[in-house]
């Protein structure tokens, strides 16, 4: 996912991919967490992903306040 492709969305959409991601990354450790998880990386991409959507959220929001 490219902050490029993130900052044309507008903030409830932004919000709605963080849910998307959180519930992402809380299935893949719990697959961690069984050991049925065999790719270990979609657990830093997703962790990446999560804190690219929130800086990019919080960007708008300070955008929006100005």
């Amino acid at each position: 996912m490219k902050a490029s492709e993130l900052r044309a969305k507008d903030v409830a959409a932004l919000e709605k991919e963080i849910s998307d991601l959180l519930k992402a990354h809380f299935g893949l450790r719990m697959q961690k967490a069984t050991q049925q998880l065999t790719n270990h990386t979609t657990l830093r991409k997703t962790r990446r992903d999560i804190a690219r959507v929130r800086t990019i959220l919080t960007e708008k929001k300070k955008g929006a306040a100005q």
